[in-house]
């Protein structure tokens, strides 16, 4: 079962409204549940939707977000605006973020994260089930390590589990694991592994070094790209 929020988006612009819609469908935290360019439309069907949070424009024409955000009940809310004097009331009304336009993802993905931890505390699932080199296996979130994919083979993906073990996670991709591996406990690094953690003893610029040993005794260190350094950091 997937630990996504569920969002709705509110911009009377279309343009900014495609163009956020289409930031979210980047992000794996995330699923869109519906887009709204008119807040009384959104506010009459709200009641109706299920979703945790809601995305809103603060400066719209007849009924601003701020004023949208209000009449919302138990919903996460986080506000985009081209203006900045909106700042302090936005979070007057307890907003989980606030993001000046232009937007760009790596701070929507922030804001997502912020609100994940807020809105989905505790991790229902505590285990993930996976088609193995050893057959069906069940794998408790816990005793997961460190993940990486296969030289041999780059559908499959190698992973470390507690007490030394190893298995092969036949034909899954990294995605599919973020996906289901709790947001708050694990980090994509780079392009090839996924991290619990737990495990990261120090980090520097590009560089993890974990708790891991190698098989020459050495901690083990692990590349941080660029384009996960972001997520990475929040999270630790």
């Amino acid at each position: 079962m997937s630990s996504k929020l569920k969002c709705i988006l509110l911009d009377d612009e279309l343009l900014g409204l495609k163009y956020v819609k289409m930031l979210c469908e980047q992000i794996a935290e995330i699923e869109v549940v519906k887009v709204f360019d008119d807040p009384v439309a959104f506010l009459e069907e709200a009641s109706t939707l299920d979703f945790d949070v809601a995305i809103l424009d603060i400066n719209m024409p007849g009924m601003d977000g701020l004023s949208v955000a209000q009449l919302l009940v138990n919903k996460g809310v986080i506000f985009i605006t081209a203006y900045k004097e909106f700042a302090l009331d936005a979070f007057e009304v307890d907003a989980i973020d606030y993001i000046a336009k232009p937007i760009k993802k790596e701070r929507l993905q922030r804001a997502v994260q912020k609100a994940m931890r807020q809105l989905k505390p505790v991790e229902l699932n505590v285990s993930l089930t996976i088609n193995s080199n050893k057959g069906k296996a069940i794998l408790q979130f816990e005793d997961i390590l460190y993940i990486k994919t296969c030289e041999s083979d780059g559908r499959d993906k190698e992973i470390f589990l507690e007490g030394g073990q190893q298995l092969i996670a036949k034909n899954i991709s990294l995605d599919k694991l973020v996906e289901v591996l709790p947001a708050t406990k694990f980090c994509r690094i780079n392009k090839r592994e996924i991290i619990a953690l737990k495990i990261v003893r120090f980090f520097g610029h590009d560089l993890i070094t974990t708790q891991l040993l190698t098989e020459q005794g050495k901690p083990l260190e692990l590349t941080l790209g660029v384009t996960f350094k972001t997520d990475f950091l929040d999270k630790i």
